[in-house]
């Protein structure tokens, strides 16, 4: 059985931690895919449970050295402020002391006044003192640096530790040959490794502050949940927390709460607010058997509902579910930064080591080669690389899910932009997918429209068919009073006769019309000119004489032109892909602006169409909304489902419109392209920043009077690259779309 996990996971400290798991997890039988998202903090796993337990998924992460998060309730959350309130802590007391010991270190050089008890020897062993305890507050790196250098998994964590380590250790050498073999004027470097484990300590702290931010929308979504339910249990209201919610529960919602459940209402009358989902201002009026969504509000009446669906399978859950399973999958663009994490910190300890050694054979100072080793291993930052495309996934997902539209991987994000065909089907997707009555054309002189609308709505009353319900509409629309008939009969596909007022009534095609002897001759041109708009007529006959043509079509929705227009200025291409007759799906396309329309193809061979468009070297999206949609949606290179379509499409879809707003498919692609021009922004300045950085730590670029780029230079440079990288995602809440 193949199973979906989202697993938190807590201590990893850059890129190259996310890529040891990933490296280590696929070799596993049993998972078929693994993505870990090192800004989010989670892996995405698929994997057959019945070849490895989540479990034991869990306990591999653990071995190596990582922490699985499984309490993902309230008090979690709560730790986590807790967590980075005490972070903020440390960071102020460590830097308290990173100024103190920058003091003394500096004061000799620049002469700076220093109390004579704080000089000579007092001056380094208090360096050394202050040191330590920097070391001991953040000792947690040393750590985890430490035992990941033992597996054989180097992360940042790995670098700094050995950068660090290195200085302290030099410098606690040099203090000891200072004070007891009275040598003097030798090098210390204690305020390099304090400085350095502050600037890095200073980085991750912004850079948590950051990384949870880009989540926003989701703890948005998850802040919309209602919090308890008041049930009917034992014939009395109980309120109860909403987990304890059953499916099959009586619940009571008074104006003004929100609607804990999915459910149907079982009795009273309100206007609901739905529009989190929906968009719309104006609340939707609900009766009996009209069904509700949790989370949207009660605004004025008294609801009963029955749930129907709790928990996981509430409407808003999913959406959650579906844009957390996003920010958390891997675009295309992200394999290449994965590959160079990968081998990124073993790579950069190598070069330190050359650099270390290097120097020393070109005849320069222990103390000067250690400079630059220390320099190559603390700027090097893999946490920019591992955080420049996530953290722009995770923003533009967010983004997207504010607008209503749901990005169900970044696969689906990363082919938006790329797209130049859009295919489209007709009804429901461009139309309304409801009949309309159009129009109502005399024919018998003398009779009033109302008169004819009342004759064809009370033959009509009986019928189930979905054009007679247009003509129903309307008469009630039009406040017309429906009379009774007798000797209903249905006649397949030509229409339908009965009795009114004694006199027989006749009401469907001109095929009808012939075999009953009435003439149709002075209607004929009528009927073509209708039909080539695309609609659908309905002859009123009574008495073996016409009254009245009744016009029926399928309208366009409101935004469908606005759209197409936008694409063709996209320079886009558009098509039609219907199983409706040519004729009708011409006029429709027509009114549109889409030149390419293919009609009367069966649900079977729509799927036949998209591949066909492929092998002509097409980058296709399919938008549709029915279940003979889904073979074309799936088949397509982008799904895009209306978010009112049918269940089947919408899982089958990429991306879903949940306002069922066809201008958000302009948003979408300009959610995409804006997403990726960030994304590689990011890579941009994360790859240059690490081919310039190393190369200057090392001396190799702009060495000036044989001197080396400061370790503690270095260190505050690391630590605001990933910062920045961030930054330049979290500027794309600020873009309006």
């Amino acid at each position: 059985m193949i199973t979906r996990e989202i697993v938190k996971i807590s201590k990893m400290s850059c890129a190259s931690c996310s890529a040891n798991i990933e490296n280590k997890l696929k070799k596993e039988k049993g998972i078929m895919s693994v993505n870990i998202n090192f800004a989010s903090e989670k892996a995405n796993l698929e994997f057959d449970d019945e070849q490895i337990k989540i479990e034991k998924i869990e306990k591999i992460i653990e071995s190596l050295g990582y922490e699985v998060e499984k309490d993902k309730n309230l008090n979690k959350k709560k730790s986590k402020k807790t967590k980075i309130k005490s972070d903020k802590t440390i960071l102020f007391g460590i830097s308290s002391l990173g100024i103190i010991i920058f003091y003394l270190a500096m004061g000799e050089m620049f002469s700076w006044p220093i109390p004579k008890i704080l000089s000579g020897d007092n001056n380094h062993l208090i360096q050394f003192g202050l040191a330590s305890v920097v070391v001991f507050m953040v000792v947690k790196i040393w750590k985890n640096g430490f035992k990941n250098i033992l597996k054989m998994t180097p992360n940042m964590d790995s670098l700094v530790f050995i950068g660090t380590f290195s200085a302290y250790f030099y410098s606690l050498i040099n203090l000891f040959k200072e004070i007891f073999l009275g040598i003097n004027g030798l090098h210390l470097y204690f305020e390099s490794a304090a400085l350095i484990l502050i600037f890095i300590t200073l980085g991750k702290y912004l850079e948590n502050l950051s990384k949870g931010r880009t989540s926003e929308v989701i703890k948005k979504l998850i802040g919309l949940q209602a919090k308890t339910a008041t049930v009917i249990r034992g014939n009395k209201e109980e309120t109860i927390e909403i987990s304890r919610v059953i499916i099959g529960d009586i619940i009571i919602i008074k104006p003004g709460e929100k609607i804990p459940v999915d459910g149907i209402v079982i009795d009273g009358y309100s206007a609901v607010d739905e529009k989190m989902i929906s968009g719309e201002s104006i609340p939707v009026e609900k009766n009996k058997n009209d069904r509700v969504i949790g989370s949207t509000l009660n605004k004025s009446g008294f609801l009963k509902i029955k749930a129907e669906k709790i928990g996981k399978e509430t409407m808003l859950a999913q959406i959650i579910k579906i844009v957390e399973e996003a920010m958390g999958s891997k675009a295309p663009i992200q394999l290449l930064a994965d590959k160079v994490s990968f081998y990124f910190v073993p790579t950069v300890i190598f070069i330190a080591i050359i650099s270390f050694s290097t120097w020393l054979i070109l005849g320069q100072s222990f103390s000067f080669a250690l400079t630059s080793f220390v320099a190559v291993l603390i700027i090097a930052c893999p946490c920019a690389l591992g955080l420049a495309t996530p953290t722009a996934i995770m923003v533009g997902t967010g983004i997207a899910a504010e607008n209503g539209i749901l990005i169900k991987n970044s696969r689906a994000l990363e082919t938006a932009k790329n797209i130049d065909t859009f295919v489209f089907d007709k009804t429901g997707t461009l139309t309304n997918g409801t009949p309309v009555l159009t129009d109502i054309i005399k024919i018998k002189k003398g009779i009033e429209e109302t008169e004819v609308l009342k004759i064809a709505a009370s033959i009509e009353k009986k019928s189930e068919h979905p054009l007679a319900q247009a003509i129903l509409n309307k008469a009630k629309l039009a406040k017309i009073e429906i009379e009774e008939t007798s000797d209903f009969q249905t006649l397949p596909g030509q229409g339908i006769r009965g009795i009114w007022r004694e006199k027989e009534i006749l009401l469907g095609t001109k095929r009808l019309m012939t075999e009953k002897n009435i003439n149709c001759l002075t209607i004929e041109s009528k009927m073509e000119k209708m039909e080539k708009e695309g609609k659908t007529v309905i002859i009123l006959a009574m008495e073996k004489e016409i009254l009245a043509l009744f016009a029926i079509a399928d309208t366009l929705k409101n935004d469908s032109i606005q759209m197409i227009t936008a694409i063709h200025k996209m320079g886009k291409n558009t098509v039609m892909l219907s199983g409706d007759n040519i004729r009708v799906a011409k006029a429709i396309a027509a009114k549109l602006g889409i030149k390419k329309v293919l009609a009367e193809i069966m649900p079977s061979d729509k799927a036949r169409e998209i591949e066909k468009m492929q092998d002509e070297g097409h980058i296709v999206a399919m938008i549709g909304d029915g279940i003979n949609d889904a073979p074309a949606i799936a088949k397509s290179n982008l799904g895009i489902a209306i978010g009112s379509g049918t269940d089947i499409a919408i899982e089958t879809g990429d991306i879903v419109l949940i306002k069922s707003k066809l201008a958000d498919i302009i948003k979408a692609i300009n959610i995409s392209k804006y997403t990726f021009k960030k994304i590689k922004q990011n890579l941009f300045w994360a790859f240059f920043y690490n081919i310039i950085g190393i190369p200057i730590a090392a001396g190799i670029l702009f060495p000036i009077s044989g001197k080396l780029l400061s370790p503690e230079i270095a260190a505050l440079a690391m630590a605001f690259s990933s910062v920045s990288v961030v930054s330049n995602s979290l500027i794309m809440r600020r873009k309006k779309f």
